[in-house]
């Protein structure tokens, strides 16, 4: 944290909470988007220990404790001797499904960009053509984008066993789907699987996790695809909901006081939550973790995705322009000044976003810009 404990403690106190942090645990380079998977978890050694007592936000030990009192004995840890066969290897980051998706008509450079704090960086700039007339880029950031899908993501608690092909999606288990890419012919909307379809295998299929399975049945059933893909390969395990629901109930409560109180308390808070859920698949041998489960993780990703994309695509279906989708939970619309499509929640809380509206030409901000 760039902030010495005193000055969170201080805060904290403010707020009638102890508070304890741990310096620059889990945080990403500036440069570099918070929930980039790929090739690193951001993880450090000392991360897995549980927050001590007092810790603004114990997220490790809330998630542990989530886990281990379901009444579906989950099985957190694959064991070592089991990760390189079975369905453990098929899982990779790209699963995840993120848009990263650009509309065909725009451009954007990437440009130099000096912060407030004077650290050189780079930054998204938008080239919007005349023919889109006029308006201005409306920056939607979703609050808690990771923490809310765990609210109600689709896994599998326990073994994921071999079903393989599937006639039809059984809405009784849960895990891996080795599926066709369905044709997605809108040019206003990326493709709702995501970034999955760019790495098909020599068959031209993709392994997906529940929720993108369940985004395209919801898709079929509402007349926006013609028809489910075949599953040619399955990995399932009974379905639970429920899993992290504890989890996200604590971070919805800590989330709502503490962005209240701001500052360092609430960076704390993010790194933490952050730490945790990226514990869920430590991706360096030497990091240790409670938990060793890709599946999960790529499932909350996944349903993190598919919530973000889903409420785009209504905010599309009512005639605004979407010009980007980015991760997990940025979107940039063209809209008119101080107009943003009436599909979001303008707000602090889960479920809610923060609009910015940037002009024609201007460079899009991020974090601490």
């Amino acid at each position: 944290m760039s902030a010495d404990t005193a000055a969170i403690a201080g805060q904290a106190a403010a707020a009638g909470a102890p508070v304890h942090v741990l310096a620059d645990s889990g945080q990403a380079p500036d440069d570099v988007a918070e929930d980039e998977e790929d090739g690193a978890d951001w993880l450090k050694p000392g991360d897995e220990e549980d927050e001590p007592e007092g810790h603004v936000f114990p997220a490790l030990k809330i998630l542990k404790d989530a886990v281990g009192r379901s009444k579906m004995h989950p099985i957190p840890v694959i064991r070592k001797e089991e990760r390189d066969s079975g369905p453990w290897p098929l899982i990779s980051e790209h699963m995840d499904g993120e848009p990263r998706w650009v509309h065909p008509d725009i451009t954007v450079t990437r440009v130099p960009h000096i912060r407030a704090n004077g650290k050189r960086v780079r930054r998204d700039q938008i080239d919007v053509p005349d023919s889109f007339g006029e308006g201005v880029l409306c920056l939607i950031d979703r609050n808690g984008s990771f923490p809310s899908a765990c609210s109600g993501v689709p896994l599998a608690p326990n073994k994921l066993l071999h079903t393989g092909p599937l006639d039809a999606y059984d809405k009784t288990k849960a895990g891996i789907y080795l599926i066709g890419i369905p044709e997605w012919t809108r040019t206003d909307m990326p493709h709702p699987l995501g970034r999955v379809i760019d790495r098909p295998d020599e068959d031209g299929r993709v392994w997906v996790t529940t929720p993108h399975v369940k985004q395209l049945e919801k898709l079929v059933r509402d007349k926006h695809l013609g028809a489910m893909p075949t599953i040619y390969d399955s990995w399932t395990g009974k379905y639970n909901e429920s899993l992290f629901k504890p989890f996200y109930e604590a971070t919805r409560k800590a989330r709502t006081e503490l962005v209240q109180v701001g500052g360092d308390p609430y960076k704390a808070y993010k790194t933490r939550l952050s730490i945790a859920l990226r514990l869920l698949w430590p991706k360096r041998q030497e990091q240790r973790s409670p938990f060793w489960r890709p599946d999960w993780r790529m499932s909350m990703v996944a349903e993190a995705s598919v919530r973000h994309w889903t409420v785009a695509f209504k905010a599309v279906q009512e005639g605004h322009t979407l010009i980007a989708l980015r991760n997990v939970d940025a979107a940039v619309f063209w809209t008119p000044a101080d107009t943003p499509p009436a599909t979001y929640r303008i707000g602090t809380g889960f479920g809610e976003v923060k609009a910015k509206f940037v002009q024609r030409g201007e460079i899009l901000p991020e974090g601490d810009d």
